[in-house]
């Protein structure tokens, strides 16, 4: 029968006077074997993930950035040195428009990882942007993230986008050479005068995604360029 912890209390006050009759009564018994063993120690499910505080160290610096780029100082965040508890993926239909954001790995259902750090830079106008975050996972969940991608990139063929009310073409494919799988998604409307590239690549625990506009290819050189670079320095920290 389980108990409540106050029921718990009482059962142990209401048992104690027979215990001490029993150590009155000349019993000389050893404690129960292993009586004094130490429980088994949990196991560490973010051992060898890093931080957040130390993931932003690995973000690309803004000399890495195109010339005229600069520092969102609102797009900058991280989740410092506690890891955050892990969320379940949400299993609902895909919010395409999401593909638009900087933090576009939610559209997988997953919030983001125990860890990350993020952020992202625009030219001087503000017609091109760049984004990078980092997200660190438990377990299998970072293959899990990548499998979702492919799932999405069916779902959101099409979808219209939140600015200009128009319809958006999203094509994805795996990516080769890039960590240990990598997947890129583009996005192109014929309202806009250049396109999207998405870029995630999975590096053990670790995904690292990438937005860009820059260039007049989609983005798809410095959406590239960017996440080796990413994935080098997630390199270097994890073996540092």
């Amino acid at each position: 029968m389980r108990l409540s912890p106050r029921a718990a209390t009482l059962f142990a006050v209401a048992a104690l006077p027979l215990a001490l009759t029993a150590c009155s009564s000349g019993s000389s018994s050893d404690s129960p074997s292993g009586a004094n063993a130490k429980p088994a120690k949990a196991k560490d499910l973010n051992a060898g993930l890093a931080t957040g505080t130390e993931l932003k160290k690995a973000l690309a610096p803004a000399s890495a950035f195109p010339a005229g780029f600069t520092l969102e100082a609102d797009g900058a965040s991280d989740s410092g040195g506690p890891f955050l508890a892990p969320s379940a993926r949400k299993t609902a239909k895909p919010d395409c428009t999401k593909l638009e954001a900087t933090s576009w790995i939610q559209v997988t259902g997953y919030e983001g990882g125990v860890s990350f750090a993020q952020d992202d830079y625009v030219n001087q106008d503000k017609t091109e942007e760049m984004a990078q975050e980092i997200d660190e996972f438990q377990g299998s969940t970072a293959g899990a993230v990548m499998k979702q991608l492919q799932s999405v990139a069916a779902e959101c063929a099409t979808f219209t986008d939140t600015d200009a009310h128009a319809k958006v073409k999203v094509a994805g494919a795996a990516t080769t050479g890039l960590g240990d799988e990598a997947y890129t998604m583009t996005l192109t409307s014929g309202a806009w005068q250049n396109g999207t590239t998405l870029v995630a690549a999975r590096s053990g625990n670790a995904v690292v995604t990438v937005l860009s506009t820059a260039g007049s290819d989609n983005g798809a050189a410095t959406a590239k360029k960017l996440t080796s670079r990413l994935l080098t320095s997630l390199k270097d920290l994890k073996t540092a």
